[in-house]
């Protein structure tokens, strides 16, 4: 209900469910069992092992999050990251512990004021990330806040596990916390990548199995964290991130066509489910910190004090990114002021600060840390939880607008207005197609448009908008904007070929990269995605080398013949990919300067790729006879599959039928994979070949 009510409003769906949370407890907490059976389930909820809220509800937001991330962005935007995470974490905790131990009257020591600052620097931005997406923010902007705050978490709590050891009385030397750092950083790493190389590599035996590949990634998510956090003693909230990422960059490509979409789907509801759990059980143990705590909750000092630890957190989050400024403009894709200000001001708290907090109050009453430290400890971060996601997460759509981040560009308003005009011949057809029939006679199309409010303003326009892009089709900006709508289009056609078995997964990620790096290069050069193929085409020198004697000759024969078979992929795939986004763009912008442009540039791309292949025509004609055969069998195999699923839709075939014939399909496709028709070569016919294309 909350979902549906506040859709399209600037408050974030997280914040209103945490109200939620405080409204049940403050019910419950503040009208003494009042709510029977539903406040006894309350309490339960409320007493919560800490460690437990982490240990089921992080795995799922840390991997659907990490593995949802653009890889590409996050290996530009990687040094801002950590910048973010490292030494803003470290000077976030420092900035909060002196402020308080020079400001609170509570008489703590250094320990105990750096322990509440390390558990305050965990940010926890999910409402402004998914303000940013909706809004339609740029993905460099999204990429670097979630990753941050993936990284922050990580680094946070590590922090805080240190300073609550020493509070606890542990050795505190410098020889123990390196240790303890050094440990938990590198044992989180080395962990995550374990079981993100064993995961991977398992899914390379699962074949067209949606289940068995989400059970995969959903069992790894939680035994990885499980084995760093409990056994290992390490982060598990950095060996979940090193996994996500590790899966985002390696698997990816692993998830084809429906697969891809169930997988998409499983780990957006299971991370909405976690989100809206989270959130609502969040407002409770607010509500429970305030009520419970008659010692602190009706005193006003309590209240202002936690008004001021506001302040301070907010005021901190500004010295954090202003002192790292200068280094966060010179790296990854940059950093301007209005991107700073959005930065400091999505420094939201969240769960893992209230689940810290908790821990603390579970380990309380004793000569370290006496009760009433740990009650405001839950305090107070429960009340900074709820400011930041309320204040900070609802004005944030404002933020955007008053530094104008969400308005649209000239360039897309013009989009806007061609697809308006698409739009409107698409609905002529359409009513040509349908308008009358046999059985129900015709339509009429005046009712039809007045039902269709986005068709309105278009009726009886004559004038396409073409022709009053052509005054400034050449500005840089359109000009950048349609290469990357270009790209875009020849990344999907590399997607679609990858579902068709037209490429290989290796295959595909090259193709992917390549139109990552050239995405970011629109702005000051031409279409460049060959570039970064080229030297995946190329044999490289040391192929001299292996034709000597010394290396053994079937060796030799076998990685020529792969690398010759992946540079026919990787060039076929090029040509076949660019000449779909060509007729795309052509058929949306017509004959306009600006298609021709691209489209000019799009085909001198083309041309060292048709070179090589019809050097590898002229030379071994068998190798491209092969791949052909291979991709002809596979494209067979799987419009069978189509054919069989199409004749059980229409009722022809009964489930046991379309069993038996879908099982020996999927037999043949793995046999096909394991076994492709195998290609041979002669290695003095490859050296003659290389020899010739070099000179």
């Amino acid at each position: 209900a909350c979902r549906y009510l506040f859709n399209g409003t600037r408050v974030p769906y997280t914040v209103v469910l945490l109200v939620i949370g405080i409204f049940l407890g403050s019910l419950e907490y503040g009208t003494k069992h009042n709510l029977g059976k539903l406040g006894h389930g309350i309490r339960i909820w409320n007493g919560i092992n800490p460690d437990l809220l982490l240990a089921v509800f992080l795995p799922v937001l840390l991997f659907e999050s990490s593995f949802s991330m653009d890889v590409h962005q996050i290996k530009r935007c990687m040094g801002q990251m950590v910048l973010l995470a490292g030494p803003g974490v470290l000077i976030s905790t420092f900035c909060l512990g002196a402020l308080i131990k020079l400001t609170f009257p509570y008489n703590w020591d250094w320990k105990t004021s750096l322990l509440l600052g390390g558990l305050l620097g965990a940010t926890d931005p999910v409402a402004v990330v998914a303000l940013l997406k909706e809004l339609g923010a740029s993905k460099k902007m999204t990429t670097l806040i979630d990753g941050e705050s993936l990284m922050n978490d990580g680094v946070s709590v590590v922090v805080f596990q240190l300073f609550f050891k020493m509070v606890m009385g542990h050795n505190s030397d410098w020889g123990s916390i390196i240790k303890f750092l050094v440990q938990n950083s590198f044992g989180a790493v080395g962990i995550g990548l374990a079981f993100g190389i064993a995961s991977v590599f398992w899914l390379k035996f699962i074949f067209n199995d949606t289940v068995a590949q989400i059970t995969v990634t959903l069992s790894a998510s939680y035994f990885a964290y499980y084995t760093a956090q409990e056994w290992a003693g390490v982060s598990g909230i950095l060996t979940v991130m090193i996994l996500g990422m590790f899966f985002a960059a390696f698997a990816r490509t692993a998830f084809k066509g429906d697969s891809h979409q169930s997988l998409h789907h499983f780990w957006e509801m299971a991370a909405y489910i976690a989100n809206t759990l989270v959130f609502i059980l969040s407002g409770v143990i607010i509500a429970e910190s305030v009520l419970s705590g008659q010692t602190i909750s009706y005193k006003g000092n309590s209240w202002s004090f936690l008004f001021l630890l506001y302040l301070y957190v907010q005021l901190s989050r500004c010295v954090v990114v202003g002192v790292l400024y200068p280094l966060l403009c010179r790296s990854g894709y940059g950093l301007d002021w209005k991107e700073s200000i959005i930065l400091t001001w999505s420094g939201l708290r969240g769960a893992v600060s209230l689940s810290l907090a908790l821990s603390v109050k579970q380990s309380s009453g004793n000569s370290y840390l006496s009760s009433d430290t740990g009650t405001r400890f839950l305090f107070l971060t429960g009340g900074i939880v709820f400011l930041t996601l309320v204040v900070n997460g609802s004005t944030t759509q404002l933020l955007l607008h008053l530094l104008r981040m969400d308005t649209l560009t000239a360039t897309k308003k013009r989009i806007l207005e061609y697809t308006k005009f698409e739009m409107m011949k698409t609905a002529l057809k359409a009513f040509e197609n349908l308008g009358d029939d046999e059985e129900l006679g015709s339509a009429d199309w005046p009712t039809v448009i007045r039902h269709i409010s986005s068709l309105k303003d278009l009726e009886g326009r004559q004038v396409n908008p073409h022709d009053g892009y052509e005054a400034g089709s050449l500005d840089p900006t359109n000009i950048m904007d349609i290469r990357i709508r270009f790209l875009n289009g020849v990344q999907a056609a590399y997607w679609e070929m990858l579902d068709d078995g037209r490429i290989t997964q290796c295959t595909a990620n090259v193709l992917m990269q390549s139109v990552d790096e050239a995405l970011d290069l629109v702005s000051t050069s031409s279409l460049s995605d060959w570039r970064g193929l080229e030297p995946r085409v190329h044999f490289p020198n040391y192929y001299k080398f292996l034709q000597s004697k010394i290396i053994p000759h079937k060796l030799v024969t076998h990685l020529i013949v792969e690398r010759l078979e992946s540079a026919c992929y990787i060039s076929s795939a090029f040509l076949r990919a660019h000449r779909i986004a060509r007729q795309q763009l052509h058929i949306f912008l017509g004959n306009s300067n600006i298609a021709s442009t691209v489209i000019n540039e799009s085909e001198v791309e083309g041309e060292e790729a048709k070179q090589f292949l019809e050097d590898v025509r002229d030379s071994f004609p068998q190798v491209l006879s092969v791949l052909k055969t291979r991709q002809v069998t596979y494209y067979v195999l799987n419009h069978l599959n189509g054919y069989i699923k199409n004749l059980e839709k229409v009722g022809l075939l009964e489930g046991k039928e379309v069993s038996h014939l879908h099982d020996v399909v999927q037999s043949d496709l793995k046999k096909l994979l394991r076994h492709p028709p195998s290609l041979k070569l002669k290695l003095q016919e490859f050296g003659h070949w290389r020899n010739r294309c070099m000179n």
